[in-house]
């Protein structure tokens, strides 16, 4: 099962746990494969100048049965790129689609969160505006919730920051089971911190599936 982590100048380097939980995960479940995509295949430079390698651009993405967009200070640009927001929209109907962050703020942009329920990051420091704030004056037509993450007609939105963890822990569950959640967050030693999440900041899980 491929996952795909979608990258892009001016992520916040903290996202890349995404791919940190995955590669912990494949110890538990060999079948899943990790690859990166970015706008452009090469070299990407993260927020405050981490570069990694994407494994792939648009134009020669593989298909993935799950797509996730990641966050951080260059979301805007992104949600304005015709060309990241086609490919979202373009993807395959059997690709789960996810966010981590203001990656939800991309998935925004594209349309799809249009009539669903979603969340993004909320904490910034002042006088930054809240990304949770601007879901809910930019796109009236999507519900945003504070929540942990989302899952609302067959999209996830995970909230800020750290929360990618438990975001992608949940996308294991969805995909993989229980079993291989569990035994992935006791490897990374998660799993207290992400009961607690789940008891004082709960998730928004709706029936129904994509399209």
């Amino acid at each position: 099962m491929r996952f795909g982590v979608f990258v892009y100048d001016g992520v916040e380097p903290i996202e890349l746990a995404i791919y940190g939980v995955l590669s912990m995960a494949r110890r538990v479940e060999p079948a899943i494969s990790i690859c990166t995509i970015a706008p452009k295949a090469g070299v990407v430079e993260m927020s405050n100048g981490l570069k990694v390698i994407a494994d792939h651009g648009i134009d020669d993405a593989p298909d993935c049965a799950v797509l996730i967009v990641c966050g951080g200070p260059g979301w805007e640009a992104q949600a304005n790129n015709a060309e990241t927001l086609e490919f979202i929209r373009s993807r395959p109907a059997d690709t789960r689609l996810a966010s981590v962050c203001t990656g939800a703020m991309i998935l925004a942009a594209s349309g799809i969160l249009d009539g669903k329920k979603a969340t993004t990051k909320r904490e910034v420091i002042a006088p930054d505006r809240s990304p949770l704030e601007i879901m809910r004056q930019r796109y009236p037509q999507i519900e945003a919730n504070a929540a942990s993450l989302v899952e609302c007609d067959g999209v996830t939105t995970g909230g800020g920051v750290s929360l990618c963890i438990d975001t992608t822990l949940h996308l294991i569950e969805r995909e993989l089971g229980v079993r291989v959640a569990q035994e992935t967050a006791r490897i990374i030693e998660y799993t207290r911190a992400r009961e607690a999440n789940r008891r004082e900041f709960p998730s928004i899980v709706d029936a129904g599936a994509r399209g």
